[in-house]
């Protein structure tokens, strides 16, 4: 069972996960990393290019999703070093730091709300995001091309390139394809035929966004919304 809600942290999600089944799980690419919980560990989720399958015993997870852009800063590691990545938080700080955060994270009433403290703990150590990423992930989830976005930016291609990279993990139009699949899906799910979910959102056609979900998800758009077998566990 998965449950989510508002972090305190602007713009992330705090969210818990036990897994029902014994068979994997799919998380779906969404451009955000997150601050995992597991059986005492704490992880991190880098940004996924294609879904990601889960493995291993069932086990339930905590975790802090943090809106795309802003996790870099707290976790001191550019986003692409961690892409298609799940690491042990001591990969990237010092273990004495990460089994002071750890014995936080326990003493607190829930793994959640340990998780969430030492999120807010952080980014109260570290400079706030930079304004301009927020506006790149506006600009490319409202269906903004990536070059009249980098021109609307006033930064050029090139310096939107690298500066996607390290924020998000991929370049503009990656980052930009994934938001489209996470509004197609949206909409999906809500009902909306294929066809008019492909045209609202950006698709050519039907076929492109088949194709799009298909080669993001590893599943046809049939078979992914019938057995919704995506999680948003993040392990």
């Amino acid at each position: 069972m998965y449950a989510e809600r508002v972090s305190r942290l602007t713009g992330a999600v705090a969210w818990t996960s036990t897994p029902s089944g014994s068979g994997p799980g799919r998380v779906l690419p969404d451009g955000c990393m997150d601050l995992l919980w597991y059986d005492g560990r704490l992880l991190v989720a880098g940004p996924d290019t294609r879904a990601h399958v889960t493995e291993g015993a069932p086990g339930p997870w905590a975790g802090v999703r943090f809106y795309p852009g802003t996790a870099p800063a707290l976790l001191g590691v550019p986003a692409d070093a961690l892409r298609d990545r799940r690491v042990d938080l001591t990969d990237l700080w010092p273990a004495t730091r990460v089994r002071r955060l750890a014995a936080r994270v326990h003493a607190a009433p829930d793994p959640v709300t340990g998780l969430e403290e030492a999120a807010l703990s952080r980014a109260a150590e570290t400079e706030p995001p930079d304004p301009l990423l927020r506006r790149i992930v506006a600009a490319l989830d409202a269906g903004r091309p990536v070059a009249a976005t980098a021109d609307a930016l006033g930064i050029g291609a090139r310096a939107l390139h690298r500066r996607s990279l390290a924020a998000f993990g991929y370049g503009p139009k990656t980052l930009a394809r994934v938001l489209r699949l996470q509004r197609a899906l949206a909409l999906a799910r809500q009902g909306t035929p294929l066809a008019e979910t492909a045209a609202r959102t950006g698709f050519a056609d039907q076929a492109h966004l088949a194709r799009d979900v298909r080669d993001l998800t590893g599943l046809p758009p049939g078979e992914l919304l019938r057995g919704r077998r995506e999680l948003s566990d993040r392990p």
